[in-house]
């Protein structure tokens, strides 16, 4: 491998990988009494922990925990233009504009985490053609002989502007023993900090969700993966001892050229090596395809730098010289010179009598489980680092560990068609993230926001594609009794009501079992279906799940 002085030739690029890793604060700042610690143990991004928060007892935490039944409260209603502290007008009901919005009270500060299995091939164009190619299928040669067993998991990561295989997974996939790294390095800009990794020559990159792994996380179903070709990524090095391993992600560059179906409503568990991956089921669609969910409500999203035309390397101009033919930097979004990302069309925060609009500064990131806004948003907020709310302890991928604040905000709308989006009493950390426009980004739009809905991301954005977007669907809250049809229809009938008939005095060994049936002890159903489940049935007669 061509690797001898390496770091003569560390590219100027900076790699924006906006996932945070959360751990949560063990010890807290001398003289802040009556805090509470509370111990967790959540699996997170690049290999971290979140291993306990600290907060005052009068405000305990929303946690999200991975748990789908465990979500904020959810009304649609009709909401008002806030009118500005700067406008004198009178306030007249029925002059003020209105919109139908989903408001969500006390989102939790945690969101999912969107996990996928990750192959390799050997696919690529010739030397002098440096631009990526979309596939639908899985193409090339693979570096192992055993690609169904030799995959790894990692991010759908939009916050990410090129993709990452960690030193373990480019082990695992076979990228080092085929002598798939060049000799120049990348520097790749983390939340506080920044780590190198290895630029590696062409190959292709595949994805599918968790659900394309055999639960145990022996094999893996490579059939309906989807992947782009003749594109570079940044392969992890070995990690100094006591310090991370880059995760594995797939990040914007493949998310311009398909549809990303995110059903949170189906959270799909696998066990591979030894650990437990959980996420909700992801799936990637060509645009045209019929199976893509179509849901009314809509966020416009740009790609910024705007004006992107390809996904593409740069060559090495110096191996260049040597004759030497192998990329310099990988694959990104290139816009203008500068790495292309999704943002937010457009954002409004309220605090007490403070306000902050954005627009086009946060960033949509779904490698983020906590939203961010930076200490612009923040002083505009009237927020005092000196008193927050909480705070986390943030590790880079550096393996740094730094403590920021976090506040609950009063209020964090994003307009959209159809339905906005509303957000009541809002977690945030207080932050400043590097842009690929240069200076930091406004904020960062994370997936705690999402946990009540079914998310379909349209990528798009490159020269002659339609507009990205994100389009969103709230999850009926869990219905018990609603049992029919299979999945449930929303409300408690007399389909319901037929189903239970059916299954009567049943037991886990009958052959017409439905556990779906088995209601109670609601905490822990018992196996039977008796008149404890009948109670409990009766009950929601006629509920529905509409908010």
């Amino acid at each position: 491998m061509k690797r001898n002085n390496p770091y003569n030739r560390i590219k100027a690029l900076f790699i924006i990988l906006s996932t945070i890793v959360v751990c949560w604060i063990s010890v807290v700042q001398a003289g802040r009494t009556g805090w509470k610690r509370q111990e967790v143990n959540w699996r997170t991004t690049g290999g971290g922990r979140v291993k306990a928060i600290r907060y005052s007892e009068d405000k305990e935490p929303s946690l999200y925990n991975g748990k789908v039944g465990n979500q904020p409260d959810v009304v649609r209603k009709r909401i008002f233009r806030k009118e500005l502290p700067s406008e004198k007008t009178s306030f007249n009901i029925l002059s003020v504009p209105s919109v139908m919005a989903n408001v969500i009270d006390s989102p939790p500060i945690d969101g999912f985490v969107p996990r996928i299995a990750v192959t390799v091939t050997d696919e690529r164009s010739d030397d002098f053609d440096w631009v990526a190619q979309t596939h639908m299928s899985v193409v090339g040669r693979h570096f192992t002989d055993n690609p169904e067993t030799d995959f790894t998991i990692g991010l759908f990561d939009t916050g990410a502007s090129a993709h990452i295989i960690s030193y373990a997974g480019a082990n695992r996939t076979g990228i080092y023993n085929a002598d798939m790294i060049t000799s120049s390095m990348i520097e790749i800009l983390g939340a506080t900090n920044s780590v190198l990794g290895w630029v590696s020559q062409p190959l292709a990159i595949f994805a599918d969700g968790l659900a394309a792994i055999e639960p145990n996380g022996m094999t893996l179903d490579s059939s309906n993966m989807v992947g782009q070709s003749n594109v570079s990524v940044i392969v992890g090095d070995l990690p100094p001892l006591d310090k991370p391993d880059l995760p594995t992600v797939v990040g914007s560059p493949m998310s311009v050229n398909f549809v990303t179906v995110i059903n949170n409503d189906r959270q799909i568990t696998v066990t591979h090596d030894g650990n437990d991956y959980t996420s909700p089921d992801i799936r990637f669609y060509d645009h045209d395809d019929s199976r893509i969910p179509d849901y009314t409500n809509r966020m416009p999203l740009n790609l910024i730098p705007s004006g992107a035309l390809n996904i593409q390397y740069i060559p090495d101009l110096e191996a260049i010289m040597e004759f030497i033919f192998q990329p310099g930097t990988p694959s990104i979004i290139v816009g203008n010179l500068a790495q292309s990302l999704f943002f937010v069309d457009s954002v409004d925060l309220r605090n007490d009598d403070f306000s902050a609009i954005d627009k086009q500064r946060f960033m949509l990131d779904t490698g983020a489980q906590i939203t961010v806004i930076s200490s612009g948003i923040g002083s505009r907020l009237g927020l005092n680092p000196d008193n927050p709310d909480f705070e986390v302890e943030i590790q880079d991928v550096t393996g740094e560990i730094t403590i920021e604040p976090g506040f609950y905000i009063d209020s964090l709308d994003i307009p959209s068609l159809g339905d906005w989006l509303s957000f009541t009493n809002v977690p945030v950390i207080l932050l400043d993230v590097g842009s690929p426009e240069g200076g930091t980004l406004e904020g960062i739009i994370g997936m705690n926001l999402f946990v009540n809905f079914n998310l379909v991301l349209r990528g798009g954005g490159l020269y002659g594609q339609e507009p990205p977007s994100l389009e969103f669907e709230l999850i009926p809250a869990y219905l018990p009794a609603d049992i029919a049809p299979e999945g449930g229809d929303g409300i408690v009938d007399f389909l319901d009501f037929v189903a239970f008939s059916k299954v009567w005095l049943s037991t886990t060994t009958s052959p017409n079992w439905n556990p779906e049936a088995d209601l109670a002890p609601p905490l822990n159903p018992d196996g039977t279906i008796n008149i404890l489940d009948l109670s409990v049935f009766t009950e929601y007669w006629l509920s529905t799940a509409a908010p």
